[in-house]
């Protein structure tokens, strides 16, 4: 017979014994309480089959040993397959049914020597979830021998949780009394997860939020999977189990965000390798389950076994340097530290590794979310307050900085318009600020003189002395040209040994005789370099000025040009006024 074919044949079922319970007779006999069963006996091994088609073992005495428990019989030794059996209690039930919280893994369930039930199929085996059973018990079943085949590849092999003969309706309350307290904390956890989740789009600690999203949404996943009326919901056990797995796997890659989030320094990157390291293992085992390369229930001995190696390790890391950490994280370390401990006791329960005894996990993930929700709105209630003086002194920060990034514009600015060597200003310059000199000639009316300045026999200093013979003498000049051109005058160097000398609002004539008192200074001035004379230098000059020479401001530097030009073969260490006049336009 089969789990629940449908969710409402049972309804009508429960329902129907209601019913019949309200309908019997008033002598006073009520339904018997639940009868857990004992007197279990065990036997490895798979039985031969009769001519009949009935398993030899059930009708033998010899082999078997007797066990307090249906689950894990000692001295396994690699079996697969385990004969379990027993006598079925007396009773005074309305419908009664034989309840089993779950079978590891797959099995079939006789009476006497009849197949009454199976899970799964035993000759081909394949895992198909841990649901609950509820098998329905003949008339007069009291007093006859139950016997259970089990197989499992699984580290667990036999019947876990109660096994016990009740009532069909009594099952179902027990049922339900039995998942309030995981529905209300696992609900309380979506609720919480959703609220995170908001928290983590709209505030400042997103990634804090996001971890508390995480792990309240895979721990409420877990405990509403492993509620006994999930099967009232889904009748899909393997679903459901996968749904546990999933989330299962995801608790420590999301306690490993929260750490690593609030956490600092070696512990931090640690703790991010583990939480990474779960999270490929998540992603891989779920993937090969998917694809059926793998059984499901084989991943989780697994990732138990690599939980036991990790959470210790990240409660280790956690409290590394605890005494270093703030408040708020203080906090958040305790409360990893009280909450680790459970689900590690809880794993070592499903697997038969300490007795059996309730993990109050459920309360734990309850507390430990509240703890961690409560930490995080502490510290962002803090932040929150501490944020318009942090404002303020950002904005003081930022002010100095723009301040400072003033002055490197400045600096930046001044470094594209100024020779590096000598400190005039360079050509760059000097173009930008002739059109602005021009023009305003042109709207004033007055003069504007330029000076093309040349070093004589320039090349012979650095191929006689060097080159840094060279950029001294440079250097030395264009302190002396400094010098010599004050107040609204602009010397810039063009380039090599050439300068250039901006005279506004002066004519020809004052031009040129400010050259030749340049070039007479020049005359009788030694250049020495590192105590070695040096000699004397001498300057070829050439003037141009508008608008007596031009009127087209474009001509001005080429006429100043052709003037240097002719002074340098005219024998040098001379000035030379431009020659040329501009047209004179008629009526």
């Amino acid at each position: 017979m089969g789990i629940f074919n449908s969710v409402l044949r049972y309804r009508f079922g429960w329902l129907a014994a209601c019913l019949i319970g309200l309908a019997a007779p008033s002598s006073g006999q009520a339904n018997d309480p639940p009868s857990p069963i004992i007197g279990w006996e065990y036997r490895w091994g798979d039985s031969p089959l009769d001519q009949q088609g009935e398993p030899v073992w059930l009708r033998e005495e010899s082999g078997w040993h007797a066990i307090e428990s249906p689950s894990n019989p000692p001295g396994r030794e690699g079996q697969h397959t385990v004969w379990l059996r027993t006598v079925l209690p007396e009773g005074s039930w309305h419908d009664p049914v034989l309840h089993i919280t779950s079978i590891n893994l797959i099995g079939q369930i006789y009476l006497d020597n009849t197949l009454i039930y199976e899970h799964g199929n035993v000759d081909h085996p394949r895992f198909i979830g841990w649901p609950w059973h509820l098998v329905a018990l003949p008339a007069g079943f009291a007093g006859k021998q139950l016997s259970l085949r089990i197989y499992s590849d699984y580290t667990s092999i036999g019947l876990w949780g109660d096994v016990e003969v009740i009532d069909r309706v009594d099952a179902f309350q027990k049922m339900l009394q039995g998942s309030v307290q995981d529905l209300a904390i696992g609900a309380f956890s979506l609720l919480l997860a959703a609220l995170a989740a908001i928290f983590t789009l709209i505030g400042p600690e997103r990634r804090g939020f996001g971890a508390i999203a995480l792990f309240a949404f895979a721990s409420g996943l877990m405990l509403l999977a492993e509620t006994p009326v999930r099967q009232l919901v889904a009748d899909a056990p393997l679903a459901w189990d996968m749904v546990r797995a999933t989330s299962y796997f995801t608790l420590p890659i999301a306690m490993g965000l929260l750490l690593s989030h609030w956490l600092e320094g070696a512990p931090k990157k640690w703790i991010a390798r583990l939480w990474q390291l779960h999270l490929a293992y998540m992603v891989t085992a779920i993937g090969l389950v998917h694809l059926e390369s793998i059984n499901l229930a084989l991943t989780f001995p697994i990732f138990d076994a690599l939980l036991l190696i990790t959470l210790p390790c990240m409660l280790l890391l956690a409290l590394f340097h605890v005494r270093r950490l703030q408040l708020e994280q203080r906090l958040l370390v305790l409360s990893f530290l009280l909450f680790a401990p459970l689900i590690l006791a809880d794993m070592l329960v499903a697997h038969g590794l300490i007795a059996q005894r309730d993990i109050p996990l459920s309360y734990a993930i309850l507390g430990f979310s509240l703890a961690i929700v409560a930490i995080s709105l502490w510290h962002y209630r803090h932040t929150q307050r501490q944020l318009p003086s942090a404002n303020q002194t950002l904005e003081a920060q930022v002010a100095a900085r723009t301040a400072q990034l003033d002055c490197l514009v400045e600096q930046l600015k001044g470094l594209s318009i100024q020779d590096a060597l000598t400190g005039l200003h360079n050509r760059r310059h000097f173009d930008t600020l002739l059109n602005q000199e021009v023009s305003r000639a042109q709207r004033t009316g007055h003069p504007l003189s330029l000076l093309m300045i040349d070093i004589v026999h320039f090349k012979k200093v650095n191929d006689c002395y060097g080159h840094d013979v060279g950029d001294a003498v440079l250097v030395e000049v264009a302190a002396l040209l400094r010098q010599h051109f004050r107040g609204s005058d602009t010397v810039c160097r063009l380039g090599g040994e050439e300068f250039v000398a901006l005279l506004p609002e002066t004519e020809t004539v004052n031009a040129e005789a400010r050259a030749q008192s340049l070039m007479a200074e020049l005359r009788v001035k030694p250049l020495t370099y590192h105590q070695k004379s040096l000699g004397f230098i001498t300057l070829s000059c050439g003037v141009a000025t508008y608008p007596d020479h031009t009127k087209d401001t474009h001509q001005l530097l080429n006429l100043a040009d052709e003037a240097l030009y002719k002074a340098k073969n005219s024998g040098r260490d001379r000035c030379m006024v431009c020659e040329c006049h501009p047209p004179i336009h008629s009526d």
